[in-house]
């Protein structure tokens, strides 16, 4: 398993599991061998090895990236369901191993082909394309692994852990743009180079309360905490439509 969501406002936990195409959510006090209180699993799913997933409490749904799509699931959903929403087809540009929603501007983020990060409007269904596309030389990008979002500043944290197959890689960062970034864009903020310590970042989570900034490190086996309030900018959220739901 390569990725884990707690749902602070019903106390449980979803985790992927590849292996037997399932979402899997348990209590928050789960211990044990204890059982889900709830699995989605079954060929009305189209669940095809989840690796990643989101939760948007807000508005009670999962996201699941997948193989050249985007699922998206109630958060109480059970059993052989089919996804409310499924972005796919050949203009989503949908590479599907990574995705953050952001439940306040009504967006995910999600990669996509040749090396990019691809934004799209929450409700997007269908073959839709992308409001932006982050990709380029500049962008620094080898391969992305994890990332989030922090919500008031329209902010995508992202997770490099360079070229695949290296030990240590050359090029590794946590790299940090707008959500309303488009192009071949630098990064706003990076967090790299011999002193941070990192030698192959896995996965990143944020802390705005304390301004910090946690990273997972695959070759370090370790979780590294860093001071950031720099980032930690809120920035006015864009007015919402009275049709959105």
């Amino acid at each position: 398993m390569h990725d884990i969501r707690y749902n602070a406002v019903d106390d449980e936990i979803l985790v992927p599991n590849p292996f037997s195409n399932a979402i899997l959510t348990f209590r928050g006090g789960a211990n044990g061998q204890e059982a889900p209180v709830r699995i989605i699993q079954g060929p009305n799913t189209e669940l095809n090895g989840p690796d990643r997933l989101d939760i948007d409490v807000v508005h009670r749904e999962i996201f699941v990236p997948g193989r050249g799509n985007v699922l998206v699931f109630p958060l109480d959903a059970n059993g052989d369901v089919r996804p409310k929403r499924a972005v796919r087809g050949p203009d989503t540009q949908i590479a599907g191993s990574s995705i953050a929603v952001d439940p306040l501007n009504n967006m995910f983020a999600v990669t996509g082909r040749d090396r990019s990060i691809l934004v799209f409007d929450r409700l997007a269904n269908g073959n839709v394309k992308p409001l932006h596309v982050i990709r380029g030389p500049n962008t620094q990008i080898d391969r992305i692994n994890q990332m989030a979002i922090y919500p008031a500043g329209k902010l995508l944290v992202v997770a490099m852990p360079g070229v695949q197959g290296a030990m240590e890689p050359p090029r590794v960062f946590v790299g940090m743009w707008s959500l309303d970034d488009d192009g071949d864009i630098a990064p706003k903020w990076t967090i790299t180079g011999k002193q941070t310590g990192l030698k192959k970042p896995f996965a990143v989570a944020l802390n705005p309360d304390h301004k910090e900034l946690y990273v997972t490190d695959m070759r370090l086996n370790g979780v590294m905490t860093f001071a950031v309030p720099e980032i930690f900018q809120p920035v006015a959220p864009a007015p919402v439509p009275a049709n959105r739901h």
